[in-house]
């Protein structure tokens, strides 16, 4: 997909504007009262980050116009549903609604159809599990879905995969405008420790160059599979700044590991 064309829709991407916040913040008022003229300056002035969004999507062969009409659906979704009162930049919150927005098209439009009846067993299963979820206090399993909807586990297993759409885990989940956390500093590693990457020669004496709270941490996440969710709140800091601490501790090690060989 050419990611290099100026025109887009008749749109000459070269002459977009772009919105400061302090302008975004004047116009989201005008926008929510109804003034259209606010509305098409605040859209105009994001296009530029419907365009950033597209080209994650770069490799999947599909047309830059119809990705870039599908981009802008997802903006304007995301400028009715914004809640200003919330300290949350809009680009932070429009990114994600964007880049569903996409997703559910490339799913509705893929050469790989899923049956009726399996997408409406993954519907049923969602609005299952949602129903339970509040019922129970917690997230249920699988198990108790299937059993929920009186189906065979696995065949709720595979309708739920069947509308997935893959995800890279180096997919940015949140961004606050300094480092970027990623879905893969979402997923628990329950692996044994004595099969894990970082138990691995030269590693424990690299550790003691750290200071005690980032051993702590890489203890908790790569050692123990925690999540950063999970390790935050024990330690009680901010995931963001587990990520920067990890990081960190991870850039130091790999330095030290590095000036042995």
């Amino acid at each position: 997909m050419a990611m290099n064309k100026v025109e887009i829709c008749g749109v000459d991407t070269s002459t977009l504007p772009v919105l400061t916040n302090e302008r975004m913040r004047e116009l989201f008022p005008l926008v929510h009262g109804g003034d259209l003229n606010a509305r098409e300056e605040f859209i105009r002035g994001n296009l530029r980050l419907v365009l950033s969004v597209i080209q994650r999507f770069s490799n999947r062969g599909e047309s830059v116009d119809d990705l870039f009409q599908v981009g802008c659906i997802g903006l304007i979704k995301a400028l009715d549903n914004f809640d200003v009162t919330q300290n949350v930049r809009f680009s932070t919150y429009a990114v994600p609604m964007i880049i569903g927005e996409i997703r559910r098209y490339l799913r509705d439009n893929n050469a790989i159809r899923v049956s009726r009846s399996m997408r409406d067993t993954a519907y049923k299963a969602l609005r299952a599990r949602d129903q339970l979820a509040e019922r129970l206090g917690r997230e249920p399993n699988v198990t108790e879905l299937a059993e929920e909807l009186h189906l065979p586990r696995e065949d709720v297993v595979f309708a739920l995969e069947a509308i997935q759409d893959p995800v890279s885990l180096f997919e940015p989940v949140y961004n606050d405008g300094g480092d970027a956390l990623y879905l893969m500093d979402q997923i628990t590693d329950e692996k044994k420790p004595d099969n894990n990457w970082l138990d691995v020669i030269g590693v424990h004496e690299a550790m003691n160059h750290l200071t005690d709270r980032e051993k702590h941490i890489l203890t908790l996440r790569f050692f123990q599979g925690r999540t950063q969710m999970e390790v935050a709140g024990e330690i009680g800091i901010s995931q963001a700044q587990v990520s920067r601490l990890e990081k960190n501790a991870l850039s130091h090690m790999r330095k030290h590991v590095g000036s042995r060989g």
